[in-house]
């Protein structure tokens, strides 16, 4: 599914705001004439999109039967224009969208352009007022790499881990359209933990401004808690672009690995 996190309070059904799991399982109630319970890969925060969100629900066999030809469509008719459910499948029994992934996938967009992002794109990337090193920002960013505790990078929940893999992040600047040049960071992990990711933007921020060594990000891998200096990038440059999931063989496998990581 996809959403623009402009107008939500994040993903998390909370009281008294807006959130995309309240739409989503209002349009799903809605249409299926019944509640439902969702599970998502993600649970992004206020402001944050996603093009490549992952949820999952149990509904009774026989409405599945009934309604799964023309779910998309009948979403399309009761959602807001701001959430998109792109494709409706059966899964296998042992799918569960949080705990079986092997990995998440976002991409933070911002441009250091005099004139700011196009409009058209205002919405998902930050207008950066200084001019930023991107290829800085790369070395920095590949000595982040692997297995850590990213708890100077994290907003600590409690009973929750900050070890994390961080299977990619890279920086590169892109012309676009009409010529406007984009500083897009590329983040991939097992799982992020809260505010991991934009933190990790900050970070490397701050190298692309040249006010911090290259290795200064790295370093704060040897912190048991939160990096204060540490920035948080805004909310609106980050979108979910994927998630990764093992054949369907190898679904309760990776669910029970992560469940014993994440302490549930």
């Amino acid at each position: 599914m996809q959403y623009d996190g402009t107008g939500f309070h994040g993903w998390a059904r909370q009281p008294a705001v807006r959130t995309v799991q309240e739409e989503l399982e209002r349009g799903l109630a809605t249409v299926l004439r019944r509640d439902v319970d969702l599970t998502v890969a993600g649970r992004t925060d206020a402001g944050v999109h996603a093009t490549g969100q992952v949820v999952h629900c149990d509904v009774p066999r026989e409405v599945w039967a009934e309604q799964h030809a023309k779910l998309v469509r009948r979403l399309r008719g009761v959602l807001p224009p701001d959430v998109v459910v792109r494709s409706i499948t059966e899964a296998h029994p042992e799918f569960d969208a949080r705990f079986g992934a092997l990995a998440r996938h976002y991409a933070y967009r911002l441009t250091d352009d005099p004139a700011g992002p196009p409009p058209l794109r205002r919405t998902d990337t930050v207008a950066w007022p200084r001019r930023l090193d991107a290829a800085a920002m790369d070395l920095a960013a590949g000595l982040l790499l692997g297995e850590h505790d990213f708890a100077a990078y994290c907003k600590r929940r409690e009973g929750a881990t900050t070890i994390r893999t961080l299977l990619r992040l890279s920086v590169s600047r892109m012309a676009e359209d009409a010529g406007v040049e984009v500083v897009r960071i590329d983040a991939s992990a097992d799982a992020f933990c809260h505010s991991m990711v934009r933190s990790l933007v900050g970070g490397l921020i701050a190298v692309g401004e040249g006010r911090r060594p290259l290795d200064w990000p790295a370093g704060l891998l040897q912190r048991t808690g939160r990096a204060s200096e540490v920035p948080v990038a805004p909310a609106h440059g980050l979108t979910l672009i994927a998630v990764d999931y093992p054949p369907d063989a190898g679904l309760a496998a990776r669910a029970g690995v992560t469940r014993a990581r994440r302490g549930g």
